[in-house]
């Protein structure tokens, strides 16, 4: 890493706002929703069999926007049913706009919300200390494996909470997209450290198939406009790049080579492309679905 740059997880609240700007900014949301309106319902089509109650964990929640979409269409598989739910989120912003969210949602009446304010690896702790057999039918881990410290372990943890004919979904950056080209040539350079890891959903391919898992990929496209990035002065430009490179201040922090490295990379076909004069990021993403290995 160079010196003088520290991780943008180390100011909580700005990571909130670039994460909010990156979401504005982006087909994210949508392509997720897209997936989940096509893709889900065969998924969960047999997590809830014989089930008077389904448990589900989401771990690294956020604000609950993409949680209550899987449990629409959790509900319209198996109507009437309880759905008994987890939430591990450890920021108190994401956790008060779920709750907030939850609030003003009809039809949840069946859902019963616990939240934990915790790393996913601080809720494992909790687990492991309380020797609860936890079993869940669903578990969604969205755009969190980043933030983990030891992510094979992790992996096998939450596949090991998983109830017969459960499954556990994980959507990550693809390893075809603008952010596995900048992060295998800059992670070197960028601060790496315990709180962030620039990995991609073709890495956890790998540690899954090491492991024996059984699992299925799915493409997600999706993009970002980016062109704020190379206005000089922009606030909502100067938050992106802070999310690009997952680096608190970059544009003030970063050298000014390395600086001009990634800008001139952005703009590069390995990242993005041109289209109606706006600088257009690959931000595509995958879904893996993995079995739960119980009869």
């Amino acid at each position: 890493m160079e010196p003088g740059m520290r991780s943008l997880l180390s100011d909580n609240s700005r990571y909130v706002e670039s994460f909010r700007l990156f979401l504005k900014n982006s087909t994210e949301h949508q392509c997720m929703q897209q997936y989940i309106e096509s893709s889900l319902p065969d998924v969960v089509s047999s997590i809830g069999k014989g089930k008077t109650i389904i448990n589900v964990l989401g771990v690294g929640s956020g604000s609950g926007e993409i949680d209550l979409k899987i449990f629409s269409k959790i509900q319209a598989r198996y109507p009437g049913v309880h759905i008994n739910t987890d939430i591990v989120e450890p920021s108190p912003e994401q956790i008060l706009s779920y709750k907030e969210r939850v609030a003003k949602t009809p039809g949840l009446e069946n859902i019963n919300f616990n939240w934990h304010k915790k790393t996913s690896s601080e809720f494992e702790l909790q687990v492991k200390k309380e020797k609860l057999e936890r079993k869940y039918d669903f578990i969604h881990m969205i755009q969190m494996l980043y933030y983990v410290k030891d992510v094979p372990e992790t992996l096998r943890f939450f596949r090991s909470l998983l109830a017969p004919s459960g499954k556990l979904l994980i959507i990550l950056v693809s390893g075809k997209s603008g952010w596995s080209t900048l992060w295998k040539k800059y992670r070197s350079r960028l601060p790496l450290n315990d709180l962030c890891l620039y990995i991609t959903a073709g890495d956890i391919a790998e540690m899954l198939s090491s492991d024996g898992a059984q699992y299925q990929c799915y493409e997600l496209p999706s993009h970002m406009d980016i062109t704020e990035c190379f206005i000089d002065g922009d606030r909502n430009g100067d938050l992106l790049l802070d999310f690009l490179t997952e680096t608190c201040e970059f544009n003030k922090n970063a050298p000014p080579e390395l600086r001009e490295e990634i800008m001139e990379d952005l703009k590069s076909p390995g990242c993005s492309s041109v289209k109606d004069g706006k600088t257009i990021f690959n931000n595509n993403l995958s879904a893996t679905v993995v079995e739960s290995g119980q009869v």
